[in-house]
């Protein structure tokens, strides 16, 4: 990208620079405010791959699958790379034509493609043989060396996470079992719910914490609220059986003994009396 940039003027480059920057740092958690920077760049530099990449992946996180297939075609037009082909068939699948995506799995880019590119490849006609409701064809897609191999790889867990997913909607819920385990092995990042899914298949129910803790929290602060309650009456009751008594040093002359109030000068006046 920063050789794309170079043919760009200085201040341009920048600029444009600033804002892919920021596509990526969005991109994940804020998609819609990532799209609106990619749209920026898109405009600044249209005729750079590098910005065509970034703003088709931008839609394509905000599911404007047709605009992104457009950017992920004009990058692919630019720089003669495949590296796309994956995401663009995807793109066809949310564009609702999954028996485009399957025709793109079968076209010769794909033996183009690094080991990754081809295991998403992959994963992309499971998912369009499941848009068209090709269970069982959707799980021999998916078995492969790659899946069949105990190393793991950045693709591993979403390879048999998309595995055991499909074996559950199938009914064969012994053998899903048993491959979200082993997706629960391989994701160690916490990219998948795996471990979700094993529990429901367990049985097991997840109260949710935060409303306890919520009821929780107001119930100490309502015991709290009692024991200030109670401390202050007790204080209260403390000082009228001292009548206000204080400790204090005879020696010190900044003492200054408290003036006696008139109930009080009354009550000791009906004590010399009696």
């Amino acid at each position: 990208m920063r050789q794309e940039l170079l043919s760009l003027p200085k201040g341009l480059a920048e600029e444009v620079s600033k804002n892919l920057v920021m596509v990526a740092r969005l991109i994940d958690e804020e998609p819609e405010q990532a799209y609106a920077y990619s749209r920026i760049a898109l405009r600044l530099a249209s005729r750079v791959a590098a910005v065509r990449e970034a703003a088709g992946f931008a839609a394509y996180a905000t599911q404007k699958y047709s605009e992104a297939l457009a950017e992920f075609r004009a990058a692919k037009r630019m720089t003669g790379s495949v590296e796309l082909w994956p995401v663009m068939a995807d793109c066809e699948r949310g564009l609702g034509r999954p028996e485009r995506a399957l025709a793109m799995a079968g076209e010769p880019e794909v033996q183009k493609l690094d080991k990754a590119g081809q295991v998403e490849m992959r994963l992309v006609a499971a998912g369009a043989r499941r848009d068209q409701g090709q269970l069982e064809a959707a799980i021999v897609t998916l078995q492969s060396p790659e899946l069949a191999s105990n190393s793991v790889q950045p693709w591993t867990a979403r390879l048999r996470y998309a595995y055991a997913d499909a074996l559950l909607a199938a009914g064969r819920e012994d053998e899903a079992r048993e491959w979200f385990g082993k997706t629960l092995e391989a994701d160690k990042d916490g990219a998948t719910d795996a471990s979700d899914r094993l529990a429901e298949l367990d049985g097991v129910e997840f109260v949710d914490a935060s409303t306890d803790l919520s009821d929780l929290a107001e119930d100490e602060d309502e015991d709290d609220d009692d024991e200030d309650d109670e401390d202050a009456a007790e204080i209260a009751a403390a000082e009228r059986a001292s009548d206000v008594a204080e400790y204090y040093d005879e020696d010190d002359e900044e003492y200054e003994p408290l003036e006696q109030s008139e109930a009080d000068a009354d009550a000791d006046a009906e004590g010399d009396k009696a």
